[in-house]
């Protein structure tokens, strides 16, 4: 019995993580009775029901996992894929009547977003009732006090709320579900168990990709299909997982991430700036190891997930960054936030009333009203801009709803000041860029040696860390700046056309015009990733201080946490102990230079590898995967460590 409870009960402190020993266990189990269900069921004439068999039965086994990693929170579940199965039926049979259509979706998004909110935001939504009426209110948990009442045994606390597993990705499947039976893009699921299956299926349930529902649901009514080819692709996505998550993400973490970000005035500006690098990798590793085991799980049961990350820290912008990263919540805001907007056609009611609303958010986060105004003059200037410049309405209205998005998207993540501005400055980072690519090489070279001056003056004035850190930057990408418009000079003005008559033709091809041209055009592109991998990484900054704490008091911590780390490594450097630190920590040092120099790889070698393992002979195969497994044991942790995103 005690066997048969641990088996089936929910333990918070053992959830079933693709890292541990149990979940293979589990997926052992599922897997061979799934096996028999294709092998015995799924052939002749009632292959149809077999399938709808196989659906079900995954859906049971989703269930439990979800059970087994978040408790009775699968009530939540269960109750939105009730009420969205049932509404997109509705709005299917009024797809005629727009109005009524329109309002069924309205409903089907107030409770999706209602519960999501009630979870996520509630101690925002606290603060911001007792910061704006003097009063003092405490969360309240509803659903705690629901099941004391039903149970009576008062096993639950009400004085806390706490997030469920996993409920951003699937609320936002099912509302692009819904929104999708509205567009006419699909046809609702008749079938509630499979739509079930769909909303629950267990390898993307907690942490995505969000999948949608035009791309999912056609697989349900497909015979199961694994070939030797897939086979191979499965097995080396779970070991591609596996080995990010545990060597990068976990090693990384526990051996200087969390030290540092835990006590940053511990620790040096370089021990500082090497922790938030380090960072950058560990949070990729870490969210594209779980979707690489998703992927891998679910092509070993016939199913095929989205792509969500394409080698992100390769972007030479913020936007391809953007377009890189999370693939599928970015498609997802583009789709049902950003064209909603008005994309880059125009800026209209919503657009303002986001505007407003963020402005009012950060009202309350700060206690200043600086930001209400921010958002004012924005918007103000836009408008102008638009009016005033027609010619540049378009890229004005498409930064302005970009910037939004971003904000959103930083809000997603948790209703705390570090994620808006997480948000903010990637909005802000896309915005500059795409003025900064339109302006012409004088202009350019004229705002960074600006920039430049003003921040060597404010240094010399008032030398603040952070001041420091911007000028130290500023002056290299001046340098760069400069070399580059140099190099455009020389070019516009075909400087070299003219020098050619006074050079030997001898000379000139042994010189190697094209290979000097493609080296250029290589610098070029290793010059732009490297910014934008250091923009990116600076965001990072405020984006973990704030995660992993308790929302009552995210604010304040993750605040102190980011304005430590500025201080440190804005601060005078003690670089008598850089070499010290790279020998101490060498391992969590090579751990981090060969996981970039992996990530940077071209994306055809990539591909051969992958192709070359999943094509090996079987006994072969068998042997590499024992050995990498045996090395991703020696870097597992003596505490198991969640996944990043499972937070959100």
């Amino acid at each position: 019995m005690e066997f048969l409870k641990h088996i089936f009960a929910f333990n918070q402190d053992s959830p079933l993580l693709f890292t541990q020993f149990y979940f293979w266990a589990f997926f052992a189990l599922v897997y061979a009775l799934f096996a028999l269900i294709i092998q015995y069921g799924c052939k002749g004439e009632q292959s149809r029901k077999r399938m709808h068999m196989r659906n079900v039965y995954l859906m049971f086994v989703s269930w439990f996992f979800y059970y087994k990693t978040s408790g009775l929170f699968l009530l939540i579940l269960l109750f939105v894929t009730l009420s969205d199965w049932l509404i997109a039926q509705q709005i299917y049979r009024n797809r005629e009547r727009k109005n009524r259509a329109k309002a069924w979706l309205i409903l089907s998004a107030v409770i999706d977003l209602s519960i999501l909110a009630y979870f996520k935001y509630a101690y925002f939504f606290t603060n911001m009732v007792n910061d704006l009426f003097g009063a003092s209110f405490q969360v309240f948990d509803i659903f705690a006090y629901i099941g004391n009442g039903c149970s009576e045994s008062g096993m639950f606390r009400v004085d806390q709320i706490v997030l469920p597993v996993g409920i951003s990705f699937f609320t936002f499947q099912v509302i692009s579900y819904t929104a999708d039976v509205f567009r006419g893009h699909i046809k609702p699921v008749k079938n509630l168990l499979d739509f079930g299956f769909y909303v629950a299926f267990f390898p993307q349930l907690v942490a995505g990709p969000i999948v949608r529902a035009a791309d999912f649901i056609p697989q349900l009514y497909k015979p199961f299909y694994l070939g030797r080819r897939q086979f191979g692709l499965a097995v080396f996505w779970i070991l591609n997982g596996l080995a990010k998550k545990i060597i990068l993400s976990d090693f990384l973490a526990v051996n200087i991430i969390d030290r540092v970000f835990g006590h940053p005035l511990l620790f040096s500006g370089f021990e500082n700036l090497f922790a938030l690098f380090a960072y950058s990798l560990q949070v990729y590793a870490d969210f594209s190891g779980y979707t690489d085991i998703a992927i891998g799980v679910a092509m070993l049961m016939g199913f095929y997930l989205p792509k969500n990350f394409n080698s992100p820290y390769k972007s030479q912008n913020p936007q391809e960054f953007w377009r890189r990263w999370h693939i599928s919540l970015g498609s997802w805001l583009k789709s049902y936030l950003y064209i909603p907007l008005g994309g880059n056609r125009s800026a209209g009611f919503g657009t303002y009333f986001w505007l407003t609303l963020i402005g009012l958010i950060t009202v309350v986060l700060t206690g200043s009203w600086w930001g209400l105004i921010a958002m004012a003059v924005l918007a103000v200037v836009i408008a102008w801009g638009a009016k005033r410049y027609p010619g540049h309405k378009k890229l004005m209205y498409a930064n302005l709803n970009s910037f939004i998005t971003q904000i959103l998207g930083g809000l997603w993540h948790g209703a705390s000041w570090n994620f808006v501005i997480w948000g903010g400055i990637n909005g802000i980072g896309m915005i500059v860029n795409k003025f900064w690519r339109i302006m012409n090489w004088h202009v350019r070279y004229c705002l960074m040696s600006l920039a430049l001056i003003v921040l060597l003056v404010w240094h010399m004035i008032n030398p603040l860390p952070v001041i420091n850190m911007f000028a130290v930057w500023t002056a290299i990408v001046w340098v760069v700046t400069l070399l580059r418009y140099l190099n455009f000079l020389v070019e516009e003005y075909a400087v070299m056309e003219k020098l050619h008559k006074y050079w030997p033709s001898q000379w000139r091809l042994g010189c190697g015009e094209v290979q000097l041209s493609q080296f250029k055009s290589h610098l070029s592109t290793a010059w732009a990733v490297l910014q934008t991998f250091t923009f990116i990484t600076f965001t990072r900054l405020f984006f973990r201080s704030g995660s992993n704490l308790d929302p009552a008091t995210a604010n304040k911590v993750a605040w102190e946490t980011a304005k430590n780390m500025v201080n440190q490594i804005g601060g005078a450097w003690d670089n008598s102990i850089i070499m010290p630190f790279c020998h101490e920590y060498r391992t969590v040092v090579w751990a981090f230079v060969l996981g970039m120099i992996i990530h940077w790889l071209p994306a055809k070698w990539k591909q051969a590898y992958r192709l070359y393992f999943a094509r090996m002979p079987l006994p072969l195969m068998v042997g590499v995967v024992v050995m990498t497994i045996v090395v991703i044991y020696q870097f597992v942790m003596a505490e198991a460590q969640p996944f990043i995103y499972f937070q959100f």
